[in-house]
């Protein structure tokens, strides 16, 4: 797995983070996987032997549009979600991810489900990614950035506050016309 841009020295994540070399989950996954079977004593085995083929056919891919994860041997799954329909970014770690330094980035969706569009599993540097995922569903939050009308943020903001000041004005004037 390629080596991915650490941390600034605040703790920043940088502005050039491509997660487009993490299309394996961490080798470390296997382990968590060794080890959650093993709590299943006598059922190691039927625990293990779906995790381990999960491991190894699973993949993911980020681009420019979205991300995709697929995985299975013969149920072939393959979930892709593009930035814009991601609605939350959740990052969870119980007690043996922390210990190996891993945690599942979840992508939650408007849908009805109650789980995850996508988990993203065996993640070292889940904070980098995470704001990797904000940048691309949200854009680039630079107010002089450029939006689809040729205008910039800055200036739809102020648009957008003269005609919530312009309804307020007319809703006040109703209000004292119809009283009078």
């Amino acid at each position: 797995m390629p080596v991915q841009p650490a941390a600034g020295p605040t703790g920043d994540t940088p502005a050039g983070y491509d997660p487009s070399g993490f299309i394996r989950p961490d080798p470390l996954l296997l382990r968590y996987y060794l080890l959650l079977s093993a709590l299943a004593l006598v059922g190691f085995p039927f625990v293990f032997v779906p995790l381990y083929l999960r491991y190894r056919t699973l993949h993911y891919r980020f681009d420019e549009r979205g991300v995709s994860a697929s995985w299975g041997v013969l149920n072939r799954k393959e979930v892709v979600l593009t930035y814009r329909r991601v609605q939350d970014i959740q990052v969870t770690r119980n007690l043996l991810h922390r210990w190996l330094g891993l945690a599942v980035v979840g992508l939650q969706t408007a849908s009805g489900s109650a789980g995850p569009g996508i988990t993203i599993e065996g993640v070292r540097d889940p904070e980098q990614l995470r704001d990797f995922l904000y940048r691309q569903m949200r854009g680039a939050h630079d107010p002089d950035a450029a939006v689809p009308d040729g205008g910039t943020e800055a200036e739809m903001l102020a648009l957008l506050r003269e005609i919530r000041d312009d309804l307020r004005r007319i809703r006040s004037e109703d209000r004292g016309a119809g009283g009078a």
